[in-house]
C-alpha cells in the first residue's frame, strides 16, 4: 500500500502541476473535491466511515487545499486525484441515516452484510475513478469512447436519487455480473435501492451475455415469445432496437432501484458530471443544451414515483424535453455498448477453451455434459449449439419455483417516509412474471395481451454462462428469479425431484432435500422437461461440475 500511494502521489502531483488554468471548473468535480477535503477533517461517526491511514488523509488534504488556491480546471489530473483517494480506501461509505437500513421484515441487517456492502462500494469507486482518468485522453477511438462512457455510467453512484447506488451495485463482475454480497444472497436475495428500505421482488439478473438477446418477438413456428431483457422480458428492445439499452434505463426510474422520479433527472445529474465531455464527444456538443428549471435539484433529490397527476415533475419546454429524452436513451445505449464488450461477454471459460482445443474436461465434467445434453434435458432450453453457445434460448418458463418468503418485499405493504408503499399487497402478492408484463402497461404490442394468461408464472431462461462465478469458494449465490435456491446443487436437485418428492411447507425439516414446497404460481408449470428426471445423486453432482466449466476467466493449470 505504501508503494502504491507513493507512486500515485508522484503521478498525481505531476499531472496536477500540468493542469491548465481556466476561469471555470466542472461544478460536480469541484463538489467531489470539497467532499474529499471535508471527509479528512471533520468526519463524524454518524455520517461516514473512513478507512485510510493518517498520512494519506494529510496528503489528500494538501492536494485539495493546493487545488482550491490555484483554481485549476481539473481534467485528467482531477481524475487521477480521485483515483488516488479511492484507491487507498478513503471512500466515504454509506451514511448510516439513509443507508445500511435493516430490510423490511428483518430484525437486523444480515450478518456480514455491512462489511460486504462497504467493500462493494469501495470497489465501485475505485473502478469509476480509474475509468475517469481516460476522459481526457484524446487518443481514444470511437469504440473506446462509447465503452468507457458506458462503464462510467454503470459505475456512477450519482445516477441515483440519493447519490449512493451505482447500477453495478447489484451486478458486479466478481459474482458473474449479478449480486455481489454473499450475506444478502443468502438471506434477502433482493438488493436495496437508493432508498435503502426499498427492496423489489426479484434477485438481480446477470448482465453477462444479455446484450445478445434479440428484441422480443413471437416465434410463429414455436408459438413462443423469444428475447427481451429482465426476468419478465419487459425490456423488449422494440423502441430502441436493443433490449439491453432499454433494460439499462429501467432501474434509473424504478422507485425501488435508482429511484428518480423523472428520466430527466438522470440527464441533469450527468450534465454536471466530470465525464460530461466524454458524453458530448460521443453524442454531440448539444446533448445537454437544456434549460433546467430552478427547482430541478429539489425535484431530483425527491425519490420517485412521481404523482400520477404530474408524471414528469421536471417541467421542461417541449424542445428541452425532447433533448432530455434523447440523452436518456443515449445513456442506455452507452451502457449497452459497455455491456456488449469483452469485459462482460468474455467467452473465456474452460468450456470455451475445450471447444478451442486447448483444454480437456475432467471425467466428472464430461459425464455432466453428457447428462446436460441427454438424460437431464438441460440443453432443450439452455442451448449449447452454435459457434459460441449462450446456454439460453431466450424463452420463458414456469419451473414451479416455490415462494421465497425471505424477500423483504412481502413486508413492504405500508407507506415509507416518502409515502410510497413498494408492495401494497404484502404477503398476498404473487409474482406472475411475463404474464403480468403482457397484461400490463409496459406491453408494447397489443396483440400479445391474449398470451398473458398462458405466461403467468413464467420467467426468462437466463444464460448459464458464469452461473457459478464467485469471488471465493464460500460465497453464496442466489438462483432463479426470487433467489429461492442457494446453490447449483439445490437447483439441479429441484429439476430432478420436484414432482417425485412429497410436498412440505416452507421451513419444514427436509425442505430442498427430501421435500419441496408448492409452486408460488401453479399455472403453466413445466411438467414435460423437468420434475422427474430420474438422476442419481452422483449424476446431479456431475451436472454441477459441468456447469462450473462455464465460468469466464479460466486459466489452464501450470505444466
Amino acid at each position: 500500500m505504501a508503494r502504491l500511494s507513493k507512486k500515485l502521489k508522484n503521478e498525481i502531483t505531476e499531472e496536477f502541476r500540468g493542469a491548465p488554468v481556466e476561469a471555470g471548473m466542472n461544478p460536480m468535480l469541484q463538489k467531489k473535491l470539497k467532499m474529499i477535503a471535508s471527509w479528512t477533517s471533520h468526519v463524524t461517526a454518524r455520517n461516514f466511515r473512513i478507512n485510510a491511514p493518517a498520512p494519506l488523509k494529510s496528503f489528500a488534504c494538501a492536494i485539495t487545499h493546493d487545488f482550491s488556491k490555484r483554481s485549476h480546471a481539473l481534467t485528467r489530473a482531477g481524475a487521477a486525484f480521485l483515483f488516488c483517494v479511492v484507491a487507498v480506501g478513503m471512500t466515504a461509505v454509506y451514511a448510516t441515516d439513509t443507508d445500511l437500513a435493516v430490510p423490511p421484515g428483518y430484525s437486523a441487517l444480515p450478518a456480514g452484510a455491512a462489511d460486504e456492502i462497504r467493500a462493494v462500494e469501495e470497489e465501485i469507486d475505485r473502478t469509476e475513478a480509474a475509468a475517469l482518468i481516460l476522459v481526457g485522453n484524446a487518443g481514444l477511438d470511437a469504440y473506446q469512447k462509447i465503452t468507457t462512457l458506458g462503464k462510467l455510467l454503470l459505475f456512477d453512484k450519482t445516477l441515483s436519487v440519493n447519490r449512493n447506488e451505482a447500477c453495478v451495485f447489484c451486478h458486479m463482475p466478481e459474482a458473474g455480473w449479478t449480486g455481489p454480497a454473499s450475506a444478502l444472497n443468502a438471506t434477502s436475495s433482493a438488493y436495496p435501492g437508493s432508498v435503502r428500505t426499498r427492496f423489489l421482488q426479484r434477485k438481480p439478473q446477470a448482465y453477462g451475455y444479455a446484450t445478445l438477446a434479440p428484441a422480443l418477438y413471437f416465434d410463429q413456428n414455436k408459438r413462443d415469445l423469444v428475447g427481451g431483457n429482465f426476468w419478465d422480458m419487459r425490456a423488449s428492445g422494440i423502441r430502441l432496437g436493443s433490449p439491453a439499452a432499454e433494460q439499462a434505463e429501467g432501474p434509473l426510474v424504478n422507485p425501488g432501484e435508482m429511484g428518480f422520479a423523472d428520466p430527466a433527472c438522470a440527464v441533469e445529474r450527468l450534465s454536471a458530471s466530470p465525464y460530461r465531455p466524454l458524453f458530448e464527444a460521443v453524442w454531440g456538443p448539444a446533448a445537454f443544451d437544456i434549460q433546467w428549471p430552478k427547482d430541478v435539484e429539489q425535484i431530483c433529490n425527491r425519490p420517485g414515483p412521481p404523482s400520477p397527476s404530474d408524471p414528469l415533475p421536471v417541467h421542461l419546454l417541449a424542445s428541452d424535453r425532447g433533448r432530455a429524452s434523447a440523452a436518456f436513451d443515449q445513456i442506455g445505449m452507452a451502457m449497452r455498448a459497455y455491456e456488449a464488450s469483452p469485459d462482460i461477454n468474455a467467452f473465456s471459460s474452460k468450456y470455451d477453451a475445450i471447444r478451442a482445443g486447448s483444454a480437456k474436461f475432467s471425467s466428472l465434467e464430461r459425464r455432466g455434459y453428457a447428462l446436460f445434453r441427454g438424460k437431464a434435458r438441460c440443453n432443450e432450453c439452455h442451448r449449447d449449439s452454435g459457434e459460441s453457445p449462450l446456454f439460453t434460448d431466450f424463452t420463458a418458463d414456469n419451473l414451479g419455483v416455490p415462494r421465497n418468503s425471505a424477500l423483504p418485499f412481502y413486508a413492504e405493504d405500508q407507506p415509507d417516509a416518502a409515502g410510497y408503499a413498494v408492495n401494497p399487497l404484502g404477503a398476498r402478492y404473487v409474482d406472475d412474471g411475463v404474464g403480468a408484463f403482457l397484461a400490463g402497461p409496459d406491453n408494447p404490442n397489443r396483440k400479445w395481451v391474449e398470451f398473458a394468461e398462458s405466461y403467468r408464472g413464467k420467467f426468462q431462461a437466463s444464460s448459464l454462462r458464469n452461473v457459478d462465478k464467485r469471488p471465493r469458494p464460500d460465497f453464496v449465490k442466489a438462483y432463479m428469479h426470487n433467489g429461492y435456491f442457494k446453490s447449483l446443487k439445490e437447483v439441479v436437485h429441484f429439476y430432478n425431484t420436484r414432482d417425485v418428492l412429497p410436498r412440505c411447507k416452507p421451513n419444514d425439516p427436509g425442505e430442498k432435500v427430501t421435500c419441496w414446497p408448492a409452486p408460488e404460481e401453479p399455472a403453466n408449470v413445466n411438467k414435460t422437461q423437468m420434475g422427474h428426471l430420474g438422476l442419481s445423486n452422483a449424476e446431479e453432482d456431475a451436472i454441477v461440475a459441468f456447469l462450473k466449466t462455464l465460468t469466464d476467466g479460466y486459466e489452464p493449470p501450470a505444466p
